[in-house]
């Protein structure tokens, strides 16, 4: 039985070669074809081989967004010189096309592609309708967008459409958004490199991931539906504390450093399901996980004054690892959970898609929309905050780490960037990484590290 789990059928065109051109990609469920997102956008003057190779890049951006890292894809192209230079079997003799396939090349790096076929031209006429579709929208002055639709948008910014994702390992964005050159926002939207449709709840979530993820962006594995917060930032973010000051001058008092650590693998991960209050254990592997973080946060530099877990027992046993080669207790504070996922407890992205259509395209559009008796990112994120504002006054000038979930730990991190809540799109968490952000009471909250999983290596 095939391994592969999905499809990506790709293609671009020029009008004149070289000459107007644009690119189409689309991702299927490898079982039963469903389609899972489409891209597509109109890139000025190139030749078909430049297009051809923008709509491959574009699909397996696609496939991480939707599913992170470790996807196993296959890919399909009416193109036989992109198709065999990415098989290794045609060098690659020209300079313009060299850059485009070393970036497709460090995409394939983080999916696993189980084969490169080469189909006739009318067995890709998804990818190819796509492609036309965003030429014809930028030859009337528009972005294309999904559905063959288009809007008054510069067509360099590229659409993205969605169908909705998979978790990630700690990455990348449900749903979709526009992602330009500034950012991610859930809904539809361009983006400006490419349009990737991405349907994907990335990391958004914390479907409990597995190692690589991006749910996901990403998110090989987690379902990271962890993904983001999606809460305009709250007056008590925006307080003086954090506003003041750029961040470039030098501190006037200590610190208070939030050390901020991703639980580890759970049974979940590997199924990529919804993980948000139910209470699954950690894995050998995630055992593992925990220890390896434990043994490096025990060691110089560091230097632990307190250590606060989640409720939830994969953030526990993975705080009490740390505690207790540490020496110190671990503190609970219920606001560092993960988000309640409600009715889609348990689920994959793909099952939720069929039998929660209208409640999952509103969820990934909406920070204030909840899944069926679930929690929205908007209450995630006040929560959040208030745990946050409770360790920074009764651990003031201290070092707290926090052990807690891909939601959460974004949520903090976008705060303290004061970014707007689409840059969560753009955040990947491993399992077991570390982030720090510094608190100062006179100045601004400053990430100093993010992501970190050099102790897994």
């Amino acid at each position: 039985m095939s391994t592969t789990a999905y499809l990506v059928e790709a293609d671009g065109g020029s009008r004149g070669n070289p000459g107007p051109a644009g690119y189409g990609a689309v991702v299927m469920d490898a079982r039963d074809r469903q389609v899972l997102a489409e891209a597509a956008e109109a890139i000025g003057v190139a030749t078909n081989n430049v297009a051809e190779y923008k709509g491959l890049i574009a699909g397996l951006t696609s496939v991480l967004d939707l599913a992170g890292e470790g996807a196993a894809v296959e890919v399909r192209m009416d193109s036989k010189l992109v198709i065999e230079q990415m098989a290794g079997r045609w060098k690659i003799k020209n300079e313009g096309l060299r850059p485009l396939a070393i970036e497709a090349q460090a995409l394939v790096r983080r999916l696993r592609v189980t084969g490169w076929t080469w189909i006739p031209r009318e067995r890709n006429k998804h990818a190819d309708r796509l492609a036309n579709e965003a030429m014809d929208a930028a030859a009337k002055g528009l972005a294309w967008k999904a559905g063959g639709t288009t809007s008054g948008v510069s067509p360099t910014s590229g659409g993205v459409s969605g169908g909705l994702g998979s978790p990630d390992s700690g990455g990348v964005s449900p749903g979709l958004g526009s992602r330009g050159s500034g950012g991610v926002s859930p809904g539809t939207g361009s983006r400006g490199s490419g349009g990737v449709s991405a349907g994907s709840g990335g990391d958004l979530l914390d479907r409990d991931a597995a190692p690589g993820e991006t749910f996901a962006t990403g998110r090989p594995a987690d379902e990271q539906t962890d993904l983001l917060d999606l809460s305009a930032p709250s007056a008590s973010l925006v307080t003086a504390q954090r506003t003041k000051g750029s961040g470039w001058g030098p501190a006037t008092r200590v610190a208070t450093s939030l050390l901020l650590l991703r639980h580890g693998e759970t049974p979940l991960s590997a199924e990529r399901r919804f993980s948000g209050l139910g209470d699954p254990e950690l894995t050998p592997n995630g055992l593992a996980q925990a220890e390896a973080a434990a043994r490096r946060l025990s060691a110089p530099p560091y230097r632990l004054d307190v250590v606060v877990s989640s409720p939830l027992k994969r953030a526990r046993r993975t705080a009490e690892a740390v505690a207790g080669l540490a020496g110190l207790d671990v503190e609970v504070d219920d606001d560092l959970r993960e988000t309640d996922f409600g009715a889609w407890e348990g689920h994959t992205f793909t099952e939720i898609q069929r039998r929660w259509p209208a409640e999952l395209a509103a969820w990934l559009a909406d920070p204030t929309a909840a899944p069926p008796q679930g929690e929205s990112f908007t209450e995630v994120a006040r929560r959040v905050e208030a745990a946050r504002d409770r360790l920074l006054e009764r651990y003031e000038g201290r070092t707290v780490l926090v052990v807690s979930h891909v939601t959460p730990i974004k949520t903090l991190l976008r705060l303290a960037l004061m970014a707007p809540p689409e840059a969560l799109y753009r955040m990947h968490l491993d399992l077991a990484c570390l982030s720090l952000i510094d608190f100062y009471a006179d100045g601004p909250a400053v990430v100093k590290s993010f992501n970190d999983i050099s102790h897994l290596r």
